[in-house]
C-alpha cells in the first residue's frame, strides 16, 4: 500500500474501555499527532472497534484499520462484517487471524484475494514460523508474528523469544521476497519495539501497552522513535 513506510506502528485498540466512543477519538488523535510529526520516516496505523471506524476515517488522517473482516460475501449473514462493510467504512485496510479470532487458511485467501479486489490493505496475524510461511505464500500486504501464549503478557516476544521473530523472517523470505512483517504479543516498551525491528521485521503491532497507558501518545512516540533507531543501526551494520 503506497502510504506505507518503514517502521510501522499499527496500533489494535480491541474493545477496552479506553477503546470506545470519545475514548477511541482521542486516542485516535493522539496517534494522527505521532504520524504526522513522522510522517516521511515512519508510519503510524489505528485499528478501533468496528463501531467507532467511521468516526476515526472521517476526522483523522491518521491511516484506519478494522480488527477484523469476515470471510463471507455480502448477503443472509447476520453480525458478520464483510471486507465490502471495511471498504465502505472508508478504512484502508483490516487484520485477519487475529489469535482472538482465528480463522482456516482458506478463509485467510479468500480474504486476501477480496481485499486486493477491493484495493485494502491486510495484515494477516501468523502465531509460528511455518504458519507465517504458509500465510506470505498467499501475498497479504503484511504478516505480524504473534505468539498467543505472550499477547497481553507484558513479556515481548522480540526480546523473549526473539528466535521466533528471527526464525520467521527467514522462513517468510524464502517464500515472499517483499512482504511487510510486523512483530506483535507482548510489545510493551520501545526497547521491546526497537529489538522487532533490529531482528528484521518493519515494525510492531500493538495494543494494551498504549490503549491502557495513562500517557498514550508518549508511548507511541517512544516506540516509533526507538525503531527508527533500529532502522539506522541495521542500515549502519550493513555497510560495515
Amino acid at each position: 500500500m503506497s502510504f506505507f513506510r518503514d517502521p510501522i506502528l499499527l496500533i489494535n485498540f480491541k474493545v477496552y474501555e479506553q477503546s470506545i466512543g470519545r475514548g477511541a477519538l482521542a486516542l485516535g488523535k493522539a496517534a494522527e499527532r505521532v504520524y504526522l510529526d513522522f510522517k516521511g520516516s515512519a508510519t503510524v496505523i489505528v485499528a478501533p472497534p468496528f463501531t467507532e471506524l467511521r468516526t476515526l476515517v472521517e476526522s483523522l488522517e491518521v491511516p484506519v484499520f478494522a480488527q477484523h473482516a469476515d470471510p463471507v460475501e455480502l448477503g443472509a449473514h447476520t453480525g458478520s462484517i464483510p471486507p465490502e462493510a471495511v471498504k465502505e467504512s472508508g478504512a484502508r485496510g483490516f487484520i485477519a487471524n487475529h489469535s482472538e479470532r482465528r480463522l482456516r487458511l482458506d478463509e485467510i485467501a479468500f480474504l486476501v484475494e477480496k481485499a486486493k479486489h477491493l484495493g485494502l490493505g491486510i495484515v494477516v496475524c501468523a502465531t509460528r514460523p511455518r504458519e507465517a510461511a504458509a500465510v506470505s505464500v498467499l501475498e497479504p500486504h503484511m504478516v505480524a508474528i504473534e505468539p498467543p501464549e505472550l499477547i497481553g503478557t507484558g513479556l515481548a516476544v522480540s526480546r523473549v523469544k526473539p528466535e521466533v521473530v528471527t526464525e520467521s523472517v527467514a522462513t517468510i523470505r524464502k517464500y515472499n521476497a517483499d512482504i511487510v512483517i510486523l512483530t506483535g504479543a507482548g510489545i510493551s516498551s520501545p526497547e521491546d519495539a526497537e529489538a522487532a525491528v533490529f531482528l528484521g521485521t518493519s515494525g510492531v503491532l500493538v495494543s494494551s501497552a498504549i490503549v491502557k497507558s495513562k500517557e498514550p501518545e508518549r508511548v507511541m512516540r517512544g516506540m516509533v522513535e526507538a525503531m527508527i533507531r533500529a532502522v539506522e543501526k541495521r542500515k549502519s551494520q550493513a555497510y560495515t
